[in-house]
């Protein structure tokens, strides 16, 4: 192999295993691509697993960071934009889901952080007390964009106005990641553990 064939082969290497890379992550039928756009930022897939209840898979999760990260303090310490992307995988009573979310941040936190922010969260359960229920296939982000909040959008569209402080981010976050997570196998698909 001459000295042109052989850098014809590397770059066709090269080729090949970065189209390797940037292939989508499939989870219970859900796609995540290995990177998404927030705000402008290009952020990379840190992991995606399934949130099971008894044997029932409820949804996907995937998790988007500025920079790979393997445990919850390194991910609350990132600056940078954060998307968490779930899609629903069973028919759920979108009430129901706030009260699941709402009871996973207070189990994650101490109670006088908590209660800093039950406005936030009594506003969060009347977003998706206001959708009624999600079918499998629906799909909302909960974003971080520094300088904005919490941007909550449901099936597309984005709802009201963001949540301003940090700490309700991180609350969010804590139903997945913290020490009481809602599923120990989606906390550590999350952080990108390999099954």
């Amino acid at each position: 192999m001459n000295f042109l064939q052989r850098c014809a082969a590397a770059a066709v290497a090269c080729l090949l295993a970065t189209s390797a890379i940037a292939q989508p992550i499939t989870v219970a039928d859900v796609k995540y691509e290995e990177s998404n756009s927030v705000s402008g930022s290009s952020l990379q897939l840190n992991g995606a697993g399934v949130r099971y209840k008894a044997v029932f898979k409820v949804y996907t999760a995937g998790l988007y960071l500025e920079k790979k990260a393997a445990t919850p303090a390194e991910i609350m310490a990132l600056k940078g934009p954060k998307r968490m992307s779930i899609t629903m995988l069973r028919e759920i009573d979108s009430t129901e889901l706030g009260k699941l979310f709402s009871r996973g941040m207070e189990d994650n936190m101490d109670r006088a952080a908590f209660s800093k922010l039950i406005p936030g969260v009594l506003r969060m359960s009347q977003i998706f007390s206001d959708h009624k229920k999600l079918q499998a296939g629906d799909q909302f982000t909960i974003d971080w964009i520094p300088g904005t909040g919490t941007v909550i959008t449901v099936k597309g569209k984005p709802q009201g106005e963001p949540f301003k402080e940090p700490e309700f981010f991180n609350a969010l976050l804590g139903i997945w990641l913290g020490n009481s997570p809602a599923d120990w196998k989606l906390k550590d698909a999350l952080l990108g553990k390999p099954a």
